[in-house]
C-alpha cells in the first residue's frame, strides 16, 4: 500500500524537512499535499485523497488542525507540541470512537526517546530532578512539548518522594523555573540553539545528567516515517513515539 501523505505546516523549518524527506522516499511514500497558514486544510486533504497528514504547525491552531484531520477520519501524525493533556484525552477519545490510529509525539528523535525512558530508570533512585530545555529564538510556545512529556513520565515514575526538599525563596518570580507535574523545568530560547534538553537529578553529595542535543533536523526524520507506517496498524490516537518503539 502506498502511503498518500499530506504535510501542514510545510513551509515550517521542520515541515520543509518533512517533505523533503517524503519526496526522496520513494518506497512506500508519496507526498500528495504541502498546506500552511491561509489553507483550507480539509478541502486539500479531501482533494489530494491522503491517508496521512502530519502537522509540523503551532500550538495555536495543532487542536483544531488534529479535529479536522479525525473528522475526515485520516491517520494524524502530530509532532506540534502546545496541546493540553485534556485536549489530547478528547482526541484520544475521537480515534477510539472511529478505530483511527494515530500518534501525537511530542519529540520524533529515537535519542530523545531514549533519553527520557532512561530518565523513567533513574527518577526511582534520583527523586530530586529538573529539566533545562533550550530551543531556537524562534519557536513559539515554552516549555516544550518533550519537556512536558518528560516531567510527565518522572512524575508517573516517581517512586518516592522528594528526599531533600528544595526550600527556597525567589527574589525574581520565575526565577526556579515552571513547575509542571511537581518537577521544575526551565525554557531557555536563543538563536543559533535547534533543540536540546538536559536532566538533572541530584542526591547526596552527587548529580547524575543526562542530555540530549538536536544537531540536524535530519534526526526526527525515521520517527516521523516510523509513525507514518505504525499508525495503520493502530485503532487508537497513541501519545509518546516511546509507545511505538
Amino acid at each position: 500500500m502506498t502511503i498518500r501523505v499530506l504535510v501542514n505546516g510545510a513551509h515550517g523549518k521542520m515541515g520543509q524537512q518533512t517533505v523533503k524527506t517524503i519526496s526522496d522516499y520513494v518506497t512506500d511514500f508519496t507526498l500528495v499535499g504541502k498546506t500552511g497558514q491561509g489553507d483550507d486544510l480539509a478541502k486539500e486533504i479531501k482533494n489530494n485523497k491522503a491517508n496521512v497528514v502530519i502537522d509540523f504547525t503551532n500550538a495555536d491552531v495543532v487542536f483544531k488542525n488534529a479535529q479536522t484531520i479525525i473528522d475526515l477520519g485520516v491517520h494524524p501524525v502530530i509532532g506540534t507540541s502546545g496541546l493540553r493533556l485534556d485536549q489530547i484525552t478528547q482526541l484520544q477519545k475521537e480515534c477510539l470512537k472511529r478505530k483511527l490510529g494515530g500518534i501525537i509525539a511530542p519529540n520524533f528523535s529515537l535519542g530523545a526517546v531514549l533519553m527520557m525512558k532512561q530518565a523513567t530508570e533513574i527518577v526511582k533512585y534520583f527523586p530530586n530532578v529538573e529539566i533545562i530545555e533550550m530551543h531556537h529564538s524562534g519557536k513559539i510556545d515554552s516549555p516544550s512539548g518533550t519537556a512536558m512529556r518528560t516531567a510527565e513520565l518522572l512524575a508517573h515514575a516517581r517512586i518516592n518522594k522528594l528526599s531533600v526538599p528544595t526550600i527556597t525563596h525567589e527574589t525574581i518570580p520565575g526565577a526556579r523555573g515552571a513547575l509542571y507535574e511537581n518537577i521544575p523545568i526551565h525554557a531557555v530560547r536563543l538563536p543559533g540553539l535547534i533543540a536540546s534538553q538536559e536532566i538533572v537529578f541530584g542526591g547526596l553529595g552527587e548529580t547524575v545528567c543526562i542530555r540530549h542535543d538536536t544537531i540536524d533536523r535530519q534526526c526526527f526524520m525515521s520517527g516521523v516515517l516510523f509513525a507514518c507506517k505504525k499508525v495503520f496498524e493502530l485503532d487508537r490516537l497513541v501519545y509518546g513515539l516511546e509507545n511505538l518503539l
